[in-house]
């Protein structure tokens, strides 16, 4: 079991709850698509998600592939996410 799991924060968090209930669903849901694409170790590089007015900014330990970014475009844009592609990465 993996129990170092990124920090997961939200701009107006307090007054919008469900922002922090909308990244935990699409983090599980990118885990899941990275299992499925060969990337085990996926959740190991990513120390922060954060969502920042509808922006959803991925930290990294380690620098990402291009796959791997994809991956949270593909989450966020899902219905678990906010349904947009507006995804930043900060390494």
């Amino acid at each position: 079991m993996f129990l170092d799991h990124p920090t997961i924060t939200a701009t107006n968090s307090l007054t919008e709850p469900d922002r922090l209930e909308r990244l935990t669903r699409v983090y599980g849901y990118v885990a899941a698509l990275a299992d499925l694409a060969g990337h085990q170790h996926l959740i190991e590089k990513i120390s922060q998600l954060h969502d920042h007015k509808g922006t959803l900014i991925v930290f990294w330990h380690d620098a990402p592939t291009e796959e791997e970014k994809a991956l949270f475009v593909q989450g966020w844009a899902s219905r678990m996410g906010d349904g947009s592609t507006n995804v930043e990465h900060e390494v």
